[in-house]
């Protein structure tokens, strides 16, 4: 799996929870791609388009979802949870329930809807026993979204999205999951979950570029979502140019994708969800959670460390983050990066995210820097 990627031999890469790099394929068809466009240009358009829809298609394998109809490539995370904010019709007396945790996406977004009297509830999971329970706990008759992050972007705390889903049909509310730190990294399952919408960006776990990220709307959900953005792509039959008078929003989940689609990240992501499917999940999630438990068991040892994510490997995805007594986190992650090491400072401490590819000797060498390290150099 080490062969997938042709990383710098320096460099200890441990940061696929904010930027992952390319594996090689991707790299390659990156390069053929710009070369075919320096050759003939478009010439081969048709071929891109099928490569678009292979991607929905891998995506689709990928989270379960019934059909690829029920994916669209947007631009990013925040672009597909704003679809479903300003889409939805609020009504007076309505509330959306999130967590403390929350990334800033999937907080301005709900909170920019107080303006229209919508209620945002912010359930503390902090340290909580049960955070899925102080989410419940909130939400009433009159709930009409839950929107979660699959696992927390600073903590690393994974939710139970199942126990979530089933509390959401409870209610009649909507289910909407922000994946991006769990798709590409574990399993996932939006019919387990029961979800209505997942989005998630392709450019952490699943190994992709910025720029493009999967929208998940389930088929019975699509009428929930009135358009807010319109143009040629979107609409059933977007081959007829001379009857636009008469058009109809495509009956699928490309009725969210107005435009013209990115074709250049298309190709780099079709082919790193490629190799994703290639391992297969399962042998996947394996190794990012032996990698976590390999990090909390050696950094455990160490004197002085505060573990700042779960420990319990059914809590925590692939971040770990932690702090050093009387060490400041600011001045320990920039003598880290002077070592080599690419990860980020989150959620008052450390965080590494290794990938499946990671190797046991990378996390001997990071707890070796962290335990020698002092702020008096």
């Amino acid at each position: 799996m080490q062969n997938d990627f042709n990383l710098d031999s320096k460099l200890i890469y441990v940061n696929h929870a904010a930027v992952a790099p390319w594996p090689i394929r991707t790299v390659e068809a990156v390069k053929q791609f710009a070369d075919e466009n320096g050759h003939v240009g478009s010439r081969h358009y048709e071929q891109w388009l099928k490569v678009e829809q292979q991607l929905k298609q891998d995506l689709a394998s990928l989270i379960n979802a019934q059909s690829a109809d029920e994916i669209a490539l947007l631009k990013n995370t925040s672009e597909g949870l704003s679809i479903i904010a300003k889409g939805i019709q609020w009504r007076a007396g309505d509330n959306i329930v999130i967590s403390n945790e929350e990334f800033p996406s999937n907080f301005i977004v709900w909170d920019a809807l107080r303006a229209q009297g919508v209620e945002l509830r912010i359930a503390n999971i902090s340290r909580s026993d049960k955070p899925e329970r102080a989410i419940i706990e909130l939400m009433d008759a009159n709930t009409r979204l839950l929107s979660i992050s699959a696992v927390q972007y600073a903590s690393g705390l994974r939710m139970n999205l199942e126990l979530l889903g089933k509390a959401c049909k409870s209610y009649h509310a909507l289910f909407c999951i922000d994946a991006i730190q769990q798709i590409g990294a574990l399993q996932f399952d939006v019919q387990a979950m029961d979800a209505d919408f997942v989005v998630a960006d392709g450019h952490k776990w699943m190994l992709g570029p910025e720029g493009l990220a999967l929208f998940y709307c389930k088929q019975s959900s699509m009428d929930e979502l009135e358009l807010q953005q319109f143009g040629w792509h979107m609409v059933e039959d977007l081959s007829d140019f001379n009857n636009m008078q008469n058009w109809q929003a495509a009956s699928n989940a490309r009725r969210f994708e107005c435009g013209s689609p990115n074709t250049l990240t298309t190709h780099a992501l079709q082919a790193s969800i490629s190799l994703l499917l290639e391992h297969g999940m399962l042998e996947i999630e394996k190794a990012v959670l032996s990698n976590v438990q390999i990090l909390i068991e050696s950094f455990s040892q160490l004197p002085g460390i505060s573990i700042l994510s779960p420990a319990d490997i059914s809590r925590h995805g692939g971040i770990f983050t932690f702090s050093k007594k009387d060490v400041d986190s600011q001045q320990l992650y920039q003598y880290l990066v002077k070592k080599g090491v690419v990860c980020a400072p989150r959620g008052g401490g450390i965080r590494f995210s290794p990938h499946y590819y990671n190797q046991q000797t990378e996390f001997e060498q990071l707890a070796e820097w962290v335990d020698s390290y002092s702020d008096l150099g």
